[in-house]
């Protein structure tokens, strides 16, 4: 993929905390040779100095919701219009067992004989069923999840709870879902103002994962509730090679997990940036810029789908998968060894964690659980067990540009002979996992001592990078800033550039902007 560099420069610009420069680069398609730009702008759909508005799933960055900018009141958060978050939302593990208890009377149930064919089933305990169909070789393999809001763009906790219900299926390797329903509470303490611009918000971000999961959604249910509830249901229907039992772990494999921990303490402490005396207590282990990254960094991992993971357990012969959510990596993993037909037991050595977190959770105490592994994720990653000579190439073929961006997975322990249970060592090594945010796509320049931001994401899909230059601080000296940008090879030949000034140097001239291909 070829690295383009962005120079703008800003001249005499007022600047103050409520300024900032929204450029767009519109990346449209490979330009053919008889092209001109006003055709590849038609190709594309749009006229000239149209900003495309369609989000990508390829997506690194997206812009945070603005609530002004859909006539709604300044201080309007989404997570507001709940009251419980986290494990409170959660019944107790062990109540739940013994509450489901009744559903099945033998736990460890055997593969069944159905038309002449061994279909195999799956208990209570885990979150997906999987029911033999009477048309033979044939299993239903069906989801139901819903969570409540726990981050502030509309959009966003669409997707996110669009991907928090196909975890579950491709924690069974199913990469292909048949149908989904989307279960939808819409508060009645929302205004109808309110109701009409967010609700259609996350529909249309629940809508786009799940076409980005290759399915679509066909129905479902809509009721008034006191808290928005947003949840659904994934159906597929699987060959016996399509899906993969989570029963056959064996002493020897070792445990991989695809998405870091730490996304609830991360929007909690988000959350307290606007409450004083909760702040006051983190602020000298964490920085505002350090809870920003974290929490914009929570919100992609949670919007982006375990498909690749999925697909890729088939590839490297994984033995078993769950997702961690509600219960923690350490109450999913326990509900994951029950289920083993071998007497296996799970070792966890090693925890990836957003950075920054693990230091806010200890210096929480015991509020959030992050370091003894009972901390709810929401959409969080699989916990793989896979053969030991697998594992390290499945770390490696999960960060492949082939899969999109790429991405991150951890060897975090191992599987040995035991009694169905798992637990994490008492000094777990802490793997601080830098945002990705500001790795790839966020640079800081200084002028005359203040500092100004970029974030960058790409929309590679439809070919859009935006680049937003937040709070500037700096006098009316020339500003020259350079970063770069990697595009998709199909979108990289063209490149329409536009931006304008916003805030408080609304009527300013736009910045001269230039773009060529860095070597």
């Amino acid at each position: 993929m070829p690295l383009l560099k962005c120079e703008a420069s800003f001249k005499g610009v007022p600047v103050g905390p409520d300024a900032f420069w929204d450029c767009t680069l519109s990346c449209i398609g490979r330009r053919r040779k008889t092209e001109t730009d006003s055709g590849l702008l038609r190709r594309g759909g749009l006229s000239r100095g149209e900003r495309p508005e369609a989000f990508s799933p390829a997506m690194s960055v997206r812009e945070s919701f603005n609530p002004e900018s859909y006539d709604l009141d300044k201080n309007f958060r989404l997570t507001r219009f709940t009251e419980l978050k986290g494990t409170g939302c959660k019944v107790p593990q062990d109540v739940l067992h013994r509450l489901l208890e009744a559903l099945q009377e033998n736990h460890f149930q055997e593969d069944e004989q159905f038309l002449g064919a061994v279909m195999p089933r799956l208990g209570i305990g885990m979150d997906t069923c999987v029911i033999p169909l009477r048309h033979g070789g044939l299993s239903l393999v069906q989801t139901t999840d819903y969570i409540y809001p726990i981050v502030d763009d509309p959009y966003m906790m669409g997707r996110i709870a669009c991907a928090n219900v196909l975890s579950d299926l491709y924690a069974m390797g199913v990469t292909e879902c048949d149908n989904m329903l989307m279960l939808l509470g819409i508060s009645n303490k929302l205004s109808d103002k309110e109701r009409d611009k967010v609700m259609p918000l996350v529909i249309q971000g629940f809508k786009d994962a799940s076409e980005e999961a290759g399915t679509s959604v066909t129905g479902g249910q809509t009721v008034l509730n006191p808290w928005i509830v947003l949840g659904g249901v994934a159906t597929a229907v699987c060959q016996p090679n399509e899906f993969i039992m989570p029963d056959n772990a064996v002493p020897g494999d070792v445990l991989v997990l695809t998405k870091p921990l730490g996304t609830q303490v991360a929007v909690a402490v988000h959350q307290w940036l606007d409450i004083p005396e909760k702040w006051n207590k983190i602020k000298l282990v964490v920085t505002q810029e350090d809870v920003e990254l974290a929490y914009q960094e929570a919100m992609m991992n949670m919007a982006r789908l375990n498909r690749t993971a999925a697909g890729l357990m088939h590839t490297f012969n994984a033995h078993a998968a769950t997702d961690i959510t509600g219960f923690g990596i350490l109450g999913h993993a326990q509900n994951l060894a029950r289920q083993q037909r071998s007497e296996v037991s799970f070792v966890i050595h090693n925890l990836p964690v957003l950075a920054k977190m693990a230091a806010v959770s200890k210096a929480c105490g015991n509020m959030f659980g992050l370091m003894h592994g009972t901390c709810p994720e929401t959409s969080g990653g699989l916990l793989i067990c896979l053969p030991r000579e697998q594992a390290a190439r499945f770390c490696a073929e999960i960060k492949s540009p082939k899969y999109g961006e790429g991405h991150q997975a951890w060897i975090i322990g191992i599987v040995e002979k035991g009694n169905r249970t798992a637990r994490i060592i008492d000094k777990p090594r802490i793997i601080e996992v830098a945002p990705q945010i500001a790795t790839q796509n966020t640079v800081t320049v200084s002028v005359n001592g203040a500092g100004f931001r970029f974030l960058l994401w790409c929309r590679t899909c439809c070919g859009v990078a935006i680049v937003v230059l937040r709070n500037p601080r700096a006098g009316k000296d020339a500003v020259t800033a350079s970063f770069g940008l990697i595009v998709s090879e199909r979108c990289s030949d063209f490149m329409e550039v536009s931006g304008e000034f916003c805030g408080a140097a609304r009527n300013q001239p736009t910045p001269a902007v230039k773009l060529t291909e860095a070597g």
